[in-house]
């Protein structure tokens, strides 16, 4: 998982610790480190509800075990064992890690090769990996890496997965909203029924406050070096997540480089879409497509999206400033509700 620093938490909750005044039931909270970043519960604790530490034990129990499979921070994780075997080795692995295969591969499908789990190596060529030093690689360079990227080259076998050549695996695109669905669940079967849940700025929220008002989230503007609400909407049900191109970059010769590669071309995005933020159930669909919409860009985003059904929100660098579009879908879950 990416670092507080890198990671591009651009989605922050518009909620408070504080006893409902209606009612009987009190809004309750805690928070941690996890994945390089750091994590937040809020929830509507009712009479049957456990205790903050009992939940609070329960979701760092998912985070620790999310982490020790799939950190690309970590050299002992069960993925970066698989990634420094050779090529034609197999591994056995958990059964939530070959879903994340699995569920990596479906998004790549669907979004025409913009997302793709098995970039790390063009991430580490360009310094964006877990050893930075970033640079701008040749076209040589690029060019020998691209045949051995792609989904393609991997397979799974009952328990094992497999590699026909020397790739690896990077789950970063997709991993955070997992978790947020894991805990998320996790929550609902501990009898807890109002939640907010972020996880390294991945976010998911259902039911109402004690007060009877529903969860409030800020969508901040994609500007570098400050924090400033673009959109306010109210969550229930729903997941949120933001992929933008301004927390993780490196600037040479007055041209921008950003962290978000495209895996078609092995190089960094070079248009003028500066975030997308997606609206869907499954905090994992919502993290991998914000990911898919921002390679694919303003133009091809906003059309694959309208086709898809898909609730965004896509924000622009125009010569007039910062320019938002949103699909129909999210109009008709956020219209009435978004705000100034």
């Amino acid at each position: 998982m990416l670092p507080v620093s890198l990671r591009p938490v651009i989605v922050v909750a518009l909620a408070t610790t504080l006893t409902g005044c209606f009612s009987q039931d009190s809004l309750e909270s805690f928070a941690g480190p996890t994945m390089g970043s750091t994590y937040s519960v809020k929830y509507v604790r009712t009479a049957k509800a456990p205790r903050p530490e009992q939940l609070q034990r329960a979701t760092e129990t998912i985070l620790a075990e999310l982490d020790r499979q799939l950190s690309n921070y970590r050299p002992d994780s069960v993925i970066q064992q698989f990634n420094a075997l050779p090529a034609g080795s197999c591994q056995t692995m958990p059964e939530s890690l070959l879903y994340l295969v699995a569920a990596g591969e479906q998004l790549s499908k669907e979004g025409e090769g913009a997302l793709d789990l098995t970039v790390e190596p063009l991430l580490e060529l360009w310094g964006f990996g877990p050893h930075h030093g970033q640079r701008i690689p040749s076209a040589d360079e690029i060019a020998a890496l691209l045949p051995s990227i792609g989904h393609q080259h991997l397979r799974v076998e009952a328990d094992k997965l497999c590699k026909a050549t020397a790739l690896k695996v990077d789950f970063n695109s997709i991993a955070a909203g997992y978790a947020v669905d894991q805990v998320s669940a996790k929550l609902e079967a501990l009898g807890v029924h109002s939640f907010l849940v972020e996880i390294t700025g991945e976010l998911k929220a259902k039911g109402l406050k004690p007060d009877g008002t529903p969860w409030r989230i800020a969508i901040e503007a994609p500007k570098d070096g400050e924090r400033e609400a673009m959109e306010v909407i109210k969550l229930d049900g729903y997941s949120i997540s933001t992929s933008g191109d301004y927390r993780n970059y490196f600037e040479k010769d007055g041209r921008r480089y950003s962290h978000t590669l495209d895996p078609r071309t092995g190089a960094p995005i070079q248009h003028r879409l500066a975030s997308v933020t997606v609206a869907d159930p499954s905090a994992m669909r919502a993290d991998g497509l914000s990911t898919t919409l921002m390679v694919m860009g303003p133009e091809q985003g906003l059309a694959f999206a309208e086709r898809q059904g898909i609730a965004a929100l896509f924000v622009s660098r125009e010569e007039q400033g910062f320019v938002s579009k949103s699909t129909q879908t999210f109009d008709r879950l956020f219209g009435k509700e978004r705000q100034p």
